[in-house]
């Protein structure tokens, strides 16, 4: 009796300061009936019900709010009681609207040590926790983070919820004055830069002080108002949720330090950190980062509308949220967020923003092991890029760029006032600014794959991101390219974007990634600038197993032929765009190695190859580029290339083939092929492998992508290179794959290559002829004559029986149509007037012969045969509305991707602009299993909170 007593006296509910037991509320708010299953079940619950204050005081993180409101969960709601949707989404905003202005917030912060006694005293006493009006703010943020991506799957453009309750405006009473404008009063203080719209020349000035000007027309409701009649509207509430955003992203105590508070104004539009338009720096701490991160990824959630559109409906269906943050904001916000985004990306390792833990553990090797999540900074990088590409890439509706003198287009303050003022930027201060920040970033990346300890330190998460960027500030900021190629880092910057790509070619979830770095390459390949920056080595540190001798052109061609030799195909629809980045570059080649130039001559053969030429429709437009390409080198710099002038002339008889080349003589090397494999097959069967390991490597190699691949690379110092009549140098196709036959969402081939589809009209082409000297003239190829040949039966057979893929069945009139295109008659000239000449030194230098040879072609004098003054007309990457849907895909695809894990933002929602297939589980790895055991004890603050990274 005297145990139950004692019992009995037992306190019904243990302390839990630790949350040891488990969290009872978390627990009642997913299983019991006044939880989330309430917003289903019951139907038009009240606004002022006590039920809706549990979703801002009940969670603690973002992972709770992810956990105990399930997607199900508020898709059931929207189905048996789309009113309660309604009102949550109603209720949450008008509490953070309301919490914004209130003077409790932001919630004076604590040390952890007195946080954690005065929670162990609450809990153990049972006292009532005093009201957090910051967790308030970051639970709002969370709940429509969760809630608003499910509300956006609901088909049609703006189905009518979302009409209804985010973006229908009200009548202002009479009563009320001044609605429209910020959500709280905003420090008022000296500009911290000026940009006008009507001069281009007239950039941000930098300013020490902080604070923000008022606009010209501070109006954050305006799009409505010329219909509105006598009475004005009230903002909707996605334009308010939009203003209270980007308060939230100046607020003194919340996202900037508090010492920059002037009096009682705690939103103060101070740029985030030091860089463009600012030469201060605030100050940073890590759970500022955190809500910075939180704020962004609503504004993240609140823009990705744009994927639950399909790519058909892109440009005529544009999403109303991302038009209004592009196109209605006053400029002092779009400057303020868009320096603050920019300079957040660049300063990506900001000296002041890790802890000590974190800094010795940042420096030791495998750390991504044992740190479990990514830290504050890393998220908060990553998120900034996020945005600012989403932001930067938005041309849909009226978004588009405006054409202005009928070739080139641009952007306007009013079609999208983000791409209009990074076109502005000019200052060299702010390009130098902008270009360490890409090459830190890049340089980092270059260590991850570079180090002598295999996965010791993981890749740099936002890498693409960073690329994206990159290539949007050299799209719509000229001067800024112009900056970027003077410097004495633009080799390097060709170089790390090279190396990048061939580490990711083989992944096929990368492949994407692997054109966007193929057209920034033809972009800058097409500046003059580039050009003759390519005589100069790459002085950046690059992995080991990538480097090679010689200048910053040998390095390119080598690095471009191991992205297609070494890829069996499956980065077909990079060729194009890479082999013109060779094509605008020939002309500046100078002094080629013996092994740039082999590589060369290798593609060229693997080009011209019958069954790579007639396999596909585009596939001569490649033949043609590298034609291009040798054109530039004998025009411009012949004398100063002897390495490549001589293998092109001891590989004549290729050259000369393809000048006779027809369909017939294609078919029937096709057919000599299949016939030398069959016999090869038959002598295996019937035991003749002996004789088989006699035969010569060449026909081992006849058709087989492995073998291929392989005799293109054991070929590293050769300039010999075979006859066609010995060799099929084949580049292995494979059926295109699935993503790739959306043509809706990317690029259909090179933009060159739609604009002439027959390649029978180059631009200051190899034939051209008003240049040329009688002799010259005479030796050219008789462009009129017929080239049908003979056709058999059998060999119209083989054509019609596979020879292209995808049911293409190549005829002799196509054949002809780009045959007599092609810029052949410039190397048959160079051929007919070198060969004596070289044959001639061979036999008389004898052993000494090639050295011979080299110290005569490098005195070669051609001026009085070749044209003379021939243009340049480099090969620019042309926009598309396929391309723009590509990238927008693309960026959002590795948005969406990222952010998977640890919150799942978009998982399973119904998206449209983008397929995702999800793959199969596999067996965690040991690296899983380490990170797990190991994540405990150093592991990141809040880690629940953090972005995962893309592995």
């Amino acid at each position: 009796m005297d145990g139950l007593k004692m019992l009995s006296k037992l306190p019904q509910k243990i302390p839990d300061p630790f949350n040891l037991l488990g969290d009872q509320p978390k627990l009642a708010f997913r299983s019991q009936p006044g939880g989330i299953a309430k917003l289903a079940t019951t139907r038009n619950i009240p606004e002022k019900d006590l039920y809706w204050d549990q979703y801002v005081v009940l969670f603690d993180s973002a992972s709770d709010v992810f956990t105990l409101i399930t997607r199900n969960d508020v898709r059931r709601a929207l189905k048996e009681a789309p009113e309660n949707v309604a009102t949550l989404i109603r209720v949450i905003t008008a509490r953070l609207f309301n919490l914004v202005s209130d003077h409790t917030f932001p919630a004076p912060t604590t040390s952890s040590v007195s946080s954690l006694a005065t929670s162990f005293y609450r809990t153990s006493t049972g006292a009532g926790a005093e009201r957090n009006a910051t967790k308030e703010v970051l639970n709002c943020i969370r709940v429509l983070q969760r809630v608003l991506p499910v509300v956006f799957e609901i088909e049609s453009d703006l189905s009518r919820f979302e009409q209804e309750v985010l973006w229908k405006r009200e009548e202002m009473p009479e009563s009320v004055s001044g609605a429209g404008g910020p959500v709280v009063e905003a420090a008022s203080a000296q500009a911290q830069f000026v940009i006008e719209d009507d001069d281009e020349d007239d950039e941000d000035e930098d300013g020490e002080g902080g604070g923000s000007r008022a606009p010209k027309t501070p109006q954050r409701a305006t799009s409505h108002q010329a219909q509105a009649g006598p009475k004005e509207t009230l903002p909707s509430v996605a334009e308010r949720l939009f203003s209270c955003l980007i308060d939230l992203m100046f607020c003194c105590g919340f996202t900037l330090p508090t010492k920059i508070q002037k009096d009682h104004y705690k939103i103060n539009y101070v740029i985030w950190e030091k860089g463009v338009g600012s030469t201060i720096d605030p100050g940073q701490s890590q759970q500022y980062e955190h809500n910075k991160t939180e704020v962004l990824r609503l504004l993240l959630v609140l823009l990705s509308r744009q994927i639950y559109t399909p790519p058909s409906g892109l440009f005529t269906s544009p999403s109303v949220y991302t038009l209004h943050f592009v196109q209605n904001l006053p400029r002092r916000d779009v400057l303020t967020v868009l320096c603050s985004l920019m300079n957040t990306a660049m300063n990506a390792t900001h000296p002041g923003s890790a802890n000590v833990m974190g800094t010795v553990a940042g420096r030791l090797p495998y750390n991504h092991l044992l740190l479990k999540g990514e830290d504050p900074r890393t998220a908060l990088v990553s998120t900034c890029f996020q945005v600012l590409c989403v932001l930067l890439d938005f041309q849909s509706g009226t978004a588009r760029d405006v054409t202005a003198d009928g070739q080139t287009s641009g952007p306007t303050a009013k079609t999208n006032a983000f791409r209009y003022f990074i076109a502005k930027l000019h200052r060299p201060n702010d390009f130098a600014f902008i270009l360490h920040g890409i090459l830190l970033t890049f340089e980092d990346q270059m260590s991850s794959i570079g180090n002598l300890l295999p996965g010791s330190k993981k890749s740099v998460p936002y890498m693409v991101e960073a690329v994206i960027f990159l290539w949007k500030m050299i799209e719509l900021n000229k001067k800024f390219c112009t900056y970027l190629l003077d410097s004495d880092r633009a080799m390097d910057i060709l170089a790390y974007l090279l190396c990048y790509g061939l580490e990711i070619k083989d992944k096929p979830e990368q492949h994407g990634m692997c054109r966007v770095l193929s057209y920034l390459i033809q972009s800058l390949s097409a500046e003059r600038a580039f050009g003759q920056k390519l005589s100069s080595p790459v002085r950046g540190q690059i992995p080991q197993k990538y480097s090679t001798m010689g200048t910053a052109g040998d390095f390119m061609i080598h690095s471009i032929y191991s992205m297609v030799a070494t890829t069996s195909g499956s980065l077909t629809s990079l060729y194009p765009a890479l082999i013109i980045a060779l094509s605008n570059s020939a002309p500046y080649f100078r002094n080629l190695s013996v092994t740039s130039s082999a590589r060369l001559l290798q593609l060229f053969t693997a080009f011209s190859n019958p069954s790579f030429l007639l396999s596909d429709e585009g596939h001569p437009r490649l033949l043609f580029f590298m034609l291009e390409a040798f054109n530039g080198v004998l025009l411009h710099n012949l004398s100063e290339n002897p390495n490549l002038v001589y293998g092109i002339v001891r590989a004549h008889k290729q050259f000369e083939d393809l000048g006779v080349f027809t369909l017939a003589r294609g078919l029937r090397e096709i057919r000599r092929v299949q016939q030398a494999k069959e016999e090869r097959a038959r002598q295996q069967a019937t035991g003749g492998a002996d004789k088989g390991k006699s035969r010569a490597p060449r026909d081992e190699e006849e058709g087989d992508p492995a073998a291929e691949k392989a005799r293109l690379l054991s070929r590293e110092m050769s300039l010999d290179l075979p006859r066609r009549t010995e060799s099929t140098d084949t580049l292995p196709e494979e059926p295109a794959r699935e993503e790739e036959q959306q043509a809706s969402t990317r690029p259909l081939m090179s933009p060159t290559a739609l604009e002439t589809p027959g390649i029978s009209t180059p631009p200051g082409g190899g034939q051209n002829a008003a240049g040329m000297s009688e002799k010259a003239r005479g030796k050219m190829r008789a462009a009129g004559r017929s080239l049908s040949g003979d056709m058999t039966g059998s060999l119209e057979r083989l054509a019609a029986a596979g020879v292209g893929r995808n049911g293409f069945v190549p005829t002799q009139e196509w054949v002809s149509s780009w045959h007599q295109g092609l810029p052949l008659d410039t190397v048959l000239l160079v051929i007919s007037e070198l060969l004596p000449k070289v044959q001639k030194q061979q036999a008389a230098s004898g052993a000494s012969a090639n050295s011979a040879i080299i110290d005569m072609l490098r005195s070669a004098n051609l001026d009085d045969v070749l044209p003379k003054n021939v243009p340049l007309s480099p090969r620019k990457f042309m926009w598309s509305d396929a391309s723009i849907v590509w990238l927008t895909s693309l960026i959002w695809g590795e948005i969406y991707v990222r952010g998977m894990t640890p919150l799942g933002i978009w998982n399973s929602t119904a998206v449209r602009l983008f397929y995702v297939k999800h793959a199969q589980s596999q067996q965690r790895q040991l690296t899983d299993t380490v990170t797990n055991v190991m994540g405990g004890l150093l592991g990141r603050t809040d880690s629940s909170q953090s972005l995962g990274r893309r592995q």
